[in-house]
């Protein structure tokens, strides 16, 4: 499908179209078919990204060129398919209707989500980085703030397995913030060159500011969203809660509690790493089969377990649920299995929409520096939300 119209500065009103398409990798470039890129026809060039690195060498052959279509495919390649109009591609392409292929936009998604013909050279660029992330409606919530507010930033979604590629790509695609989730967490705190106190002592960072030079600074505002999700239905103050995980997400609630006053118990299938995490907030590490003994004002599930796609599945089962509430980090879907489970007990609970608002809209505010539009914020995960499960 055609996108833009035209093609600027081919003359004629059929210019030749050589295509090459790779379904497999990007390879390396130099000539086309013995033209160079630039000069004569237009080129095509439609490769499998295996690495944002590969993305970027795509973009490349349209700097500065006014006849290469440059179509970045697969989900490493979406970012830079986004981009690649800015970039200089004079074409972009997307569905009509239904995608077909992993990476690929429909043609909505192009244009109003994303806005790829209106981006420039002055477009701030923010995204998420983890994997999985195409689940995430992270870029819907803060690209309809951005459009709201009127500023010219684009949020894109970044599959990053390796995270020396994806940092390798912040200078040349301009990235002035992201987001940071599963896996990279913790991770990501060995390539920052500065973070708040409070992200460094939970030793997980969700939030990251590009500032001069390229320096990145981190923080976390999981903090914010937990204590946000819970303190209005449970006193926190002398409250014991159980935090079932033991890694980034749970590191960040397990801080907010104890600050809060709360009891902290921590249970994981790593029982090591609840050891230290307990040990880290003066709390207490809680074996598996304890759980299902004992009573806790809360429970929080902290792990990606019953997550979208995997609605089926618990990290708990419903005996070991004895409190009187039930919080799930996980906002996809609305009602995991687990909070179906406490539902059914007639136990309280509290979806990880609550969180995942709350420290978004922290995010967008660090980023812009401005009072984030929650209502349209909360209003635009939750109809996505509903509409992916049909109520």
């Amino acid at each position: 499908m055609r996108y833009s119209g035209g093609i600027s500065g081919v003359s004629g009103k059929s210019p030749l179209i050589l295509s090459y398409h790779n379904f497999k990798a990007t390879p390396r470039f130099g000539n086309f078919q013995g033209y160079e890129l630039g000069a004569g026809p237009v080129f095509k060039v439609a490769t499998h990204c295996n690495s944002i690195a590969d993305s970027l060498r795509v973009l490349a052959l349209a700097n500065g060129k006014k006849n290469v279509i440059a179509v970045p495919m697969g989900e490493f390649g979406l970012p830079a398919r986004v981009l690649a109009l800015r970039e200089g591609s004079a074409l972009a392409y997307a569905a009509v209707g239904e995608k077909t292929a992993p990476g690929q936009l429909t043609l909505d998604e192009m244009k109003n989500l994303y806005r790829a013909d209106k981006l420039n050279r002055q477009t701030r660029v923010y995204g998420v980085i983890g994997d999985p992330v195409s689940h995430s409606l992270s870029p819907l919530m803060h690209n309809l703030a951005f459009q709201q507010k009127k500023i010219n930033a684009v949020y894109l979604p970044f599959l990053v397995r390796d995270l020396k590629d994806f940092l390798r790509a912040i200078q040349p695609l301009g990235v002035a913030g992201f987001s940071v989730t599963l896996p990279h967490k913790e991770k990501i705190l060995r390539h920052l060159d500065d973070c708040d106190p409070l992200a460094a002592a939970i030793g997980a960072v969700n939030t990251v500011v590009v500032r001069g030079n390229g320096k990145l600074y981190g923080s976390n505002t999981d903090y914010v969203g937990v204590l946000r999700a819970l303190e209005r239905r449970v006193r926190l103050q002398g409250s014991r809660v159980l935090i079932f995980g033991a890694g980034g997400v749970a590191r960040a609630v397990a801080f907010a509690l104890a600050q809060a006053g709360s009891i902290v118990c921590v249970s994981a299938r790593r029982m090591d790493q609840a050891e230290k995490l307990a040990r880290a907030v003066q709390g207490e590490a809680v074996s598996r089969a304890r759980i299902r003994r004992e009573f806790f004002d809360a429970i929080v599930n902290a792990t990606p377990v019953g997550m979208h796609p995997k609605f089926n599945e618990s990290p708990l089962a419903a005996n070991e649920l004895h409190c009187r509430l039930v919080f799930d980090t996980i906002y996809r879907p609305l009602k995991t299995k687990l909070l179906r489970l406490a539902d059914k007990r007639g136990i309280e609970t509290v979806s990880g929409i609550e969180m995942f608002i709350a420290q978004g809209t922290a995010q967008w505010e660090i980023w812009t520096e401005q009072r984030a539009p929650v209502a349209l914020m909360r209003k635009t995960v939750l109809k996505a939300l509903r509409k992916e499960e049909g109520k």
